[in-house]
């Protein structure tokens, strides 16, 4: 049976009971705004062969997804799996592609009898209105309900655990169970942090891995400039530069993002060049031995090897970084120095490739951060720079939803590192998430670039 044959016969033997929970175990990779268009099985294999989670030659999500709805049936005899195959292969880390906690959130639903149901929308009146709480919405409903009012999410837990306690207590155990089982994950990965190094051993240690053991880890600076009103007064070459509507959805995202990672964060908003030189020079020379590492977020317009403040002048890229080099600010020797840059390397565009499935649809107003230096980073240990873009080239925010690579950094850092990635890796997955997106206005892409000269594995682990 060909590929195409094949999601067809597994869509024919699926209801839409089935189709609702797939959806719900998709929402990590299609957002309910998008699915609400997606009206059968079919359309929901479409969407996800859009996003290249099913290809020919790799089904191994559809093989997740049936196997948590319990289609082991069309497991067996379509994919040629068993759930004994799919239950070892899940148990390797790192092979499950749903999140654990949608899973669990699942396995709720799926616990719930229908008097327990209506016991559960009468505890959520205060939270949820009436309208939204209908007979015939089913759990998985009630939870997408909750988790649009962000009174449901992966580190938000005590309003579930608050109802499934007042309902029945066993609903309230599998909750601790997935609490415990992820500190069981985090503390093993903590355990690879911290661990002295044993002679012989395999595993990852000290000399392998960044410590993060204190909290707060360090201190996160987010510079978020918006107003570049006297840039265009002052300087009529960049009168270019428009004001950078939605850099605050970055922000907040940026905020929220690294305060859960246990960061000290502050911000500064409108910096000139000269302000954000002056508060950089001032942290070089506060003491962070009790800090384990330094993250700084420029949120700008730029051109190639520098920033803009808002007053038009140029910061060098190179500069910034240096101010935390071993010999200038000797108590984060030997600890990651982390620079996140928002703005673009130049004017040019970067050429899209005609690959239809794989475009993400940002069809409303892009704006541009844009408008010969040397290397952005020092050439010394321990630093990380992640740019949006590639040299001379432009990067893209939308006014309504802030920039793609802020965007794509902040949920990739929410949903990974509680899974044990290394930043590495998360910033290769944000490379494909962001090369996905087109700017369809002008047939371009955008391209981020992490450079390094880390020496070890870099966690954030979340507890």
């Amino acid at each position: 049976m060909d590929f195409h044959s094949c999601l067809y016969v597994i869509a024919e033997q699926l209801g839409m009971e089935e189709l609702a929970a797939l959806k719900f175990l998709c929402l990590d990779y299609i957002p309910q705004k998008k699915q609400e268009s997606i009206k059968d099985v079919l359309e929901l294999f479409q969407r996800l062969q859009e996003k290249e989670m099913l290809e020919q030659g790799d089904l191994s999500f559809l093989k997740e997804l049936l196997f948590l709805i319990s289609r082991w049936d069309l497991l067996s005899n379509i994919l040629n799996s068993s759930r004994e195959a799919m239950t070892r292969e899940l148990q390797v880390p790192g092979n499950a592609q749903v999140s654990a906690y949608r899973v669990m959130l699942f396995k709720l639903s799926e616990a719930v009898s229908e008097l327990e149901l209506r016991s559960f929308k009468f505890f959520l009146r205060d939270e949820i209105p009436r309208c939204k709480r209908e007979d015939n919405l089913s759990l998985l409903d009630i939870f997408i309900e909750m988790e649009k009012r962000t009174i449901l999410s992966e580190s938000n837990l005590e309003t579930l655990k608050s109802v499934c306690g007042q309902i029945n207590r066993s609903l309230l155990g599998k909750i601790e169970d997935y609490e415990r089982s992820s500190t069981e994950m985090c503390c093993k990965m903590q355990e690879m942090c911290d661990s002295p190094r044993d002679q012989g051993s395999e595993s990852l240690d000290t000399d392998k891995v960044y410590q993060m053991k204190n909290k707060p880890r360090g201190y996160c600076l987010i510079f978020n400039n918006n107003d570049f009103s006297k840039a265009r007064e002052d300087i009529p070459l960049l009168r270019r530069l428009k004001d950078r509507k939605g850099t605050d959805y970055d922000k907040d995202a940026l905020s929220k993002t690294f305060k859960e990672l246990h960061f000290e964060v502050v911000s500064y908003d409108d910096c000139t060049a000269n302000k954000i030189h002056e508060v950089l020079g001032s942290y070089q020379s506060i003491d962070h031995k009790n800090k384990d590492c330094f993250i700084c977020c420029i949120l700008s317009h730029g051109d190639r090897g520098v920033v803009y403040g808002t007053d038009g002048r140029e910061a060098s890229i190179y500069e910034l970084t240096s101010y935390f080099t071993g010999s200038k600010c000797p108590s984060l020797a030997g600890k990651p120095k982390i620079f996140f840059i928002q703005a673009c390397q130049g004017n040019n565009f970067q050429k899209a490739v005609p690959d239809e499935a794989g475009l993400e649809e940002w069809h409303g107003v892009l704006e541009e951060d844009s408008s010969s230096h040397r290397n952005y980073i020092p050439d010394e240990a321990d630093f990380l720079l992640g740019m949006a873009t590639v040299k001379n080239c432009v990067s893209y925010r939308d006014p309504m939803r802030g920039t793609w690579y802020i965007q794509s950094l902040c949920r990739s850092l929410k949903e990974r590192c509680p899974q044990g990635d290394d930043i590495l890796s998360i910033l290769t997955g944000v490379n494909y998430d962001v090369s996905k997106k087109d700017d369809t206005k002008n047939s371009a892409k955008q391209m981020p670039q992490p450079t390094f000269t880390l020496r070890k594995k870099l966690f954030f682990p979340p507890n």
